[in-house]
């Protein structure tokens, strides 16, 4: 069985983990979650390009973009929980019967960058989401007051 890093996967889960190619590191290809990750990650990268290409109007790229921010907000949390944990405890759940191997402070630095990028995305992605949200709510009240004056005045 060969060795998996701490370090590495820390660092991966922080570069890709919204693609979940630190659970293909991790666990291999028949890793059930590893497959989970693509197509939420995909679908909000299309609906940035679609913001891109068609404006604020598309209401495809509202629903899709918040998507992207969730995933790579799990990524960073994920980089933080494998960074933080103790050496013993990783290698005996990814390297069992291997001697332990200190990490130094490669995870930690992992952390402090997971940290610091996850905590902007996830505020990022409830503060489009919540205006989103309300734009939608100003929108169906404008509507509804149209319907209602029309069928006053006729």
């Amino acid at each position: 069985m060969r060795y998996r890093s701490k370090t590495l996967a820390a660092w991966l889960t922080l570069a890709l983990g919204a693609l979940g190619l630190h659970r293909l590191y991790l666990y291999g290809m028949r890793d059930r979650l590893f497959w989970a990750h693509p197509l939420p990650t995909l679908l909000g990268l299309l609906g940035v390009q679609r913001l891109r290409m068609l404006g604020q109007d598309d209401r495809l790229a509202w629903l899709l973009i918040p998507l992207l921010g969730l995933m790579l907000s799990l990524a960073m949390l994920t980089a933080i929980v494998y960074a933080l944990t103790p050496d013993e405890k990783w290698d005996a759940r990814h390297n069992p019967g291997q001697p332990v191997h200190g990490t130094g402070w490669g995870p930690v630095l992992a952390a402090i960058v997971a940290l610091l990028l996850g905590g902007a995305v996830l505020i990022g992605t409830i503060a489009y989401g919540g205006q989103k949200f309300f734009e939608w709510q100003l929108e169906a009240e404008a509507r509804a007051g149209g319907l209602h004056s029309s069928r006053s005045t006729g």
